[in-house]
């Protein structure tokens, strides 16, 4: 008898427990309805982050087919279940680890070196250009480096009818050679114009430049004894030369001028007739000084003459950046690259160059 009285109670109790949890439910999913009733007026998705999906699943997962349809109003239950399948195919998913089949690609670096060895040396083949990139740290085979070069456009086989030009036989003798030249000047001495001819001399690997002394009509005597002074021993301006350029002007018939050079190790190389490129680099100084000084001025005298020359190579060879070198050739001061850009000024403001000095 008390075993049923205890038992009517309990299930009276679990009724009034489950009657008030639907009640409970009923109540969650009219506010859900309205909600979505809200959202569909506004035109608005309900959009959930794979966090909040994620809870939302864990959630669903207990609860039985017939439960999740009556209890759903947001998503459907084959909704939650597709983010249930899909949160377990991602804890599987092993796809971030995967190699990938075959040889692995060549880095762009390696093909843009081996097509810059191939421009720069044409009478390279395949094989050189492997080596000097294995050589730099990269590991390549020889059939790579052969399809890189067939696949741009060039041959793998080295070009052996590539001739060389006259500036690359310069720039591999540019150590051991020298150049010269002469050129002409007006001076207003007085009220009548007098012919000035200069003579210099450049060095060709740091285009540095040596002006002879100044003299209105240059002789014989006075062209030995410049010889004289270019080649005494180890302060002369041609020390360490083995060649020097010039042109076919009579003064270097002069006698003594090409013996003189050869006791000192100097093989004088005269050029052919009208061939003023062949001297482009003594003819393009020639160039500089007459359009950025000495058109622009009214020289009276060999003393200004001498003192407009000074300042002028004092402005090329310590303040002018060169382009053929890419720098200037003997910095003067020393730099501070957070130091304040000063101009210096030369013959009145002729000549300037902008720098930051260091203090």
């Amino acid at each position: 008898m008390k075993q049923r009285l205890w038992l009517s109670l309990i299930t009276y109790l679990t009724y009034c427990i489950d009657k008030e949890l639907y009640k409970a439910i009923d109540y969650l999913r009219e506010q859900v309805r309205v909600l979505v009733e809200h959202q569909e007026k506004q035109d608005k998705r309900i959009i959930l982050t794979n966090r909040q999906r994620m809870r939302v699943a864990a959630k669903a997962k207990k609860l039985s087919r017939r439960m999740l349809e009556q209890c759903t109003e947001l998503f459907t239950p084959d909704t939650i279940m597709r983010w249930y399948r899909k949160l377990i195919a991602e804890k599987y998913d092993g796809s971030q680890n995967r190699t990938y089949a075959g040889r692995p690609p060549i880095l762009q670096e390696i093909v843009d070196l081996v097509i810059r060895f191939k421009q720069e040396n044409p009478r390279w083949g395949y094989k050189k250009i492997r080596d000097q990139v294995v050589y730099l740290g990269y590991n390549i085979c020889k059939s790579s480096v052969k399809n890189i070069l067939i696949e741009n456009g060039y041959d793998p086989e080295p070009d052996l009818t590539v001739r060389s030009t006259w500036h690359e036989f310069i720039r591999s003798h540019w150590d051991v050679l020298a150049a010269c030249d002469f050129f002409t000047i007006e001076l207003l001495v007085g009220s009548r114009l007098v012919r000035c001819t200069l003579f210099f001399v450049m060095e060709l690997s740091t285009r540095k430049v040596f002006f002879a002394p100044v003299k209105l009509q240059p002789d014989g005597k006075y062209i030995r004894q410049v010889v004289r002074i270019l080649t005494d021993s180890e302060d002369g301006f041609l020390y360490g030369k083995r060649y020097l350029i010039h042109d076919r002007d009579p003064l270097y018939r002069t006698e003594g001028f090409h013996e003189t050079l050869r006791s000192s190790g100097i093989e004088p190389v005269k050029l052919p007739a009208r061939s003023p490129d062949l001297n482009c680099y003594a003819e393009r100084f020639v160039k500089s000084i007459k359009s950025e000084c000495l058109d622009h001025l009214i020289l009276s005298s060999l003393k200004h003459l001498e003192y407009v020359i000074e300042q002028y190579c004092e402005y090329y060879h310590h303040e002018r950046i060169h382009q053929g070198v890419g720098q200037i050739i003997e910095p003067k001061h020393a730099i501070n690259d957070t130091a304040k850009i000063v101009c210096v000024e030369r013959l009145g403001g002729l000549l300037k160059s902008y720098h930051r000095l260091a203090a």
